[in-house]
């Protein structure tokens, strides 16, 4: 079997990084967190242009016709360049809205995400913060029994919520407040763990992306660095950090893209493979951060410093659609019925 990406998988990760580096910089990055705008406007204005929001949509409707896998590259690259677009939401919402039913309703709320005439956002918690829940338009909300839409910025859903402080400086976050007497149901526990999976992988590729960057600003970082005469990735306490660094994230490459395929091949086995990716990358994105800050010595530790950018929006994806503890506890319970039964788990 063949475990690497297609030729056109890896094409459209290198036109995505063309974009994103050009884009999505660190000088304009740490721009965009000087102002109060939800997203980087020219950045969201290619994504909508080159189809990004709609890559699982088909063609019928306007999309690109391809799949999670897909998705997760574009991801990945996104989270390489702490891109401050809420890119993530919106396909999480696209893809609730499709599958709850076809009607005007729906369809219309679709079109706008789409022409990305509209910003959506995703409550997977109802007692944690949402990001871009001060900007959003319309809400997807996870609950207990379901998957509820919320339309935000009018009198009956209590408006907008204001923003918040928050430490990732590249997303906005807001308390949403959900009534579900003024909301739209759009399924019911497959929904919820559809979503969830979904979510789940999808910030487990962003989680890759922040690890690759930090990793690769570490080596080069190290490259450089001259302490007692020599580069400090000459020495043996640097080389195994970056060592390290490395077998973490290749294991998070491996459980995301798994998830990926998982969720788009409909395989029975993708929440075992979305609460894998995510319990792997929240563990790892830790372990590569912490290094990260410890080869960069004193200047990491400073927040001026791009590598900040990463770190922080680790802090928020590790928590994002439950933390690598929950994840432990629903891994565990969707394997324990095999293991009751004798039967592999691998």
């Amino acid at each position: 079997m063949d475990f690497d990406l297609t030729e056109d998988q890896l094409a459209l990760r290198t036109g995505a990084n063309d974009v994103l580096d050009d884009l999505a910089s660190p000088a304009r990055v740490r721009a965009h967190t000087t102002t109060d705008a939800a997203f980087e406007p020219a950045l969201w204005t290619a994504m909508v242009e080159q189809g990004w929001l709609g890559v699982e949509v088909d063609e019928t409707t306007g999309g690109l016709g391809l799949g999670s896998v897909e998705v997760a590259v574009l991801v990945e690259e996104l989270g390489r360049h702490a891109a401050p677009v809420p890119f993530v939401p919106i396909v999480l919402a696209l893809d609730a809205l499709r599958t709850a039913g076809v009607d005007a309703w729906v369809d219309a709320w679709v079109e706008r995400l789409l022409n990305g005439d509209a910003i959506a956002c995703v409550a997977w918690d109802p007692g944690a913060p949402v990001p871009y829940a001060p900007s959003a338009d319309i809400a997807i909300v996870v609950t207990d029994d379901g998957v509820y839409a919320t339309e935000l910025g009018d009198a009956a859903s209590g408006g907008r919520p204001r923003r918040e402080p928050a430490m990732d400086l590249t997303r906005e976050l807001g308390w949403l407040h959900f009534d579900p007497a003024t909301s739209r149901r759009l399924g019911g526990p497959e929904a919820r763990t559809r979503l969830l999976d979904r979510g789940a992988t999808f910030t487990s590729a962003d989680l890759l992306g922040s690890a690759t960057r930090a990793l690769d600003m570490s080596v080069e970082y190290a490259k450089d660095r001259v302490q007692f005469g020599r580069p400090i990735g000459s020495f043996q306490a640097v080389k195994h950090r970056c060592a390290d660094m490395l077998v973490d994230v290749e294991g998070m490459r491996s459980t995301v893209y798994w998830a990926a395929w998982c969720i788009g091949a409909g395989d029975p086995d993708a929440s075992v493979a979305a609460s894998t990716a995510k319990i792997w990358c929240g563990d790892a994105s830790k372990r590569v951060m912490a290094s990260a800050l410890q080869v960069h010595g004193g200047i990491g530790f400073t927040w001026e410093h791009d590598l900040h950018f990463f770190l922080k929006r680790a802090q928020l994806d590790q928590l994002a659609f439950g933390d690598a503890s929950a994840h432990r506890g629903r891994l565990a319970a969707l394997l324990r019925p095999r293991v009751e039964a004798g039967e592999s788990v691998v």
